[in-house]
C-alpha cells in the first residue's frame, strides 16, 4: 500500500494492501478501494464508492457515492484475465455509475478521457473508447467495445449498440437507440436513433465559423442525396478538395474502420 501523507482518508474507508493513494486525495466514509486500485493528485472518492480491479484515475476526478468502478466485465467471455481501466483527469462520475475493465479479445482496456461528465446511473462497458469533455447523461448505457470521440453528448437514457463509433462533436437526443456509426458533428433522434441533421448548437458553442457552417451543411446534404451509396458519394467529397478541417474529420470518420455500418442522412 502506498498512501501519501496529505491524503485525507475517512477512518471507516477500506483500502487494501497494493491501493495507491495520491497526493492531496480524499476518501470518504465506507469507500472500498481494492489492491490494484491506483489514485492521482487530489481524487475525490465520496462515500460508499466501490473502485476495484484495474483501475487507474487521474488527476482532480471526483467519483460520487455509490458508484462501482472498474468491476470485471459484464460479458460471458471474460475468464478473469488481466485487464484494465484508465480514467483520466478532471472528470466528474456521478452516483450510481458504473464502469467496467476490458477484456483481453477487445484490447484488454476500457478508457476514459479528460474533462467527462458521466451523469447518475449511466454505464460504460468493457473495451469502450471514450475521448475528452464527452457528456453522458442520466442512465445511458454504452455497451462493449464503444468508440465515441472527443465533445459528444448522449441523451438521457440512450443506448449505444457494441462496436459504434460515435464521432467528435456529434449529439445524440435522449431515449435514442443506436445501432450504426455516426458521423462527426452529427445530430441523433428518435426512439431508432436517425441521423437528423448537425450539432449546430455545438459548433456554434465552439466558435466554428458561418464558412465552415455552410460548408458542413453542404457535404451533409451532399452525403444524404445523389447518385451512388452513400458510401460512394462519401469518397467522391473525399476526392474533392475542401479547406473546412471539420469537412474533412467528417470524411476522414466515414473512410476510417468499423464493424458497422452508417446512420445517414435522410433523403
Amino acid at each position: 500500500m502506498a498512501i501519501d501523507p496529505s491524503a485525507d482518508i475517512h477512518p471507516s474507508a477500506v483500502i487494501e494492501d497494493g491501493a495507491v493513494i495520491g497526493p492531496g486525495c480524499r476518501i470518504g466514509a465506507f469507500a472500498l478501494i481494492g489492491p490494484e486500485v491506483a489514485l492521482g493528485q487530489n481524487v475525490e472518492i465520496k462515500s460508499h464508492v466501490v473502485l476495484t480491479g484495474r483501475t487507474e484515475i487521474g488527476d482532480e476526478t471526483v467519483v460520487f457515492s455509490f458508484s462501482v468502478i472498474g468491476e470485471i466485465p459484464q460479458d460471458l467471455k471474460f475468464k478473469g484475465e488481466a485487464t484494465r481501466l484508465v480514467i483520466g483527469k478532471r472528470n466528474r462520475i456521478r452516483e450510481h455509475v458504473t464502469m467496467n475493465t476490458g477484456t483481453e479479445g477487445g484490447g484488454g482496456v476500457t478508457r476514459i478521457g479528460d474533462d467527462g461528465l458521466f451523469m447518475a446511473g449511466c454505464h460504460v462497458a468493457h473495451d469502450a473508447q471514450v475521448g475528452d469533455r464527452v457528456i453522458i447523461v442520466n442512465s445511458a448505457a454504452v455497451a462493449g467495445h464503444v468508440v465515441i470521440e472527443d465533445d459528444v453528448i448522449v441523451g438521457g437514457l440512450v443506448g449505444i449498440h457494441q462496436w459504434v463509433r460515435i464521432g467528435q462533436g456529434a449529439i445524440i437526443g435522449a431515449l435514442s437507440m443506436v445501432t450504426n456509426d455516426v458521423i462527426p458533428y452529427g445530430l441523433v433522434q428518435g426512439p431508432r436513433g436517425e441521423l437528423d441533421g448537425l450539432n449546430l448548437v455545438g459548433l456554434k458553442r465552439k466558435g466554428v465559423s458561418r464558412a465552415d457552417i455552410s460548408e458542413l451543411r453542404a457535404t451533409f446534404q451532399a452525403l444524404g442525396h445523389g447518385e451512388g451509396t452513400f458510401m460512394e458519394r462519401a469518397k467522391t467529397l473525399a476526392a474533392s478538395d475542401t479547406s473546412s478541417p471539420h469537412v474533412a474529420t467528417i470524411l476522414s470518420f466515414i473512410m476510417g474502420e468499423s464493424d458497422r455500418s452508417f446512420l445517414t442522412p435522410k433523403g
